[in-house]
């Protein structure tokens, strides 16, 4: 196995938000100040790791039938803990991030790397994918969030970048501003990196004979 490429995929290649359209809650939810963004980030980094490696550890005990809900269990468990870490020695980022700590919980990136990956290989390389899927995530969030912020609050983690000669987009702190610059941000690193869109045929969609176009 490539160590390298496992942990190196999730931060380009795979990255779980800009090519996979994954945890997209905390993505718009989060992102109008780079701080937040990047507190979710490690937060969720974190738990994706450590989840990754007790579920790497325990994937001959855990019984088939059971396996999500005690994926559940076991991230809720890492979960609490950033939560009340956060309560007792940050509370200011705890307050931001408010209830979408809980749902990191059900981020459908770490049950998705939990069932695709740690349930499947050793312990090392679950740690290496759980690093890289959440620097990924975390680069993903912090993009988002420096772009939102500078243009819709002149700010970039809260030091004024503009004075009064320009006046900041309010509309990139909105959620119609995060949906804008997720849609832009993903367009440019797709032309970037030269990836085309899928061709879309009729060969294999559901529908097929039913519409005009398939006739």
């Amino acid at each position: 196995m490539n160590y390298l490429s496992v942990f190196t995929k999730g931060i380009i290649k795979e990255n779980p938000v800009f090519f996979m359209l994954l945890g997209m809650c905390p993505i718009l939810a989060l992102t109008s100040a780079a701080q937040n963004a990047v507190g979710m980030g490690i937060a969720t980094m974190f738990v994706l790791t450590c989840s990754n490696i007790i579920i790497s550890l325990l994937k001959k005990v855990i019984p088939a039938q059971v396996r999500l809900p005690c994926y559940i269990v076991i991230i809720a468990g890492f979960v609490t803990f950033v939560t009340l870490f956060l309560k007792a020695f940050i509370p200011p980022l705890y307050n931001e991030l408010g209830i979408f700590l809980s749902l990191i919980t059900v981020n459908c990136i770490i049950l998705g790397r939990a069932e695709a990956f740690a349930s499947k290989n050793n312990v090392f390389a679950s740690a290496l994918d759980g690093l890289g899927m959440g620097l990924g995530f975390t680069l993903a969030l912090f993009i988002i969030g420096s772009i939102r912020e500078i243009l819709g609050a002149g700010t970039w983690f809260g030091i004024v970048l503009f004075q009064e000669q320009i006046s900041p987009m309010m509309v990139f702190i909105l959620p119609a501003g995060g949906f804008f610059t997720l849609g832009v941000v993903i367009a440019v690193i797709n032309r970037l990196l030269k990836k085309r869109p899928h061709n879309i045929s009729c060969d294999n969609c559901p529908v097929k004979g039913m519409c005009k176009r398939g006739e």
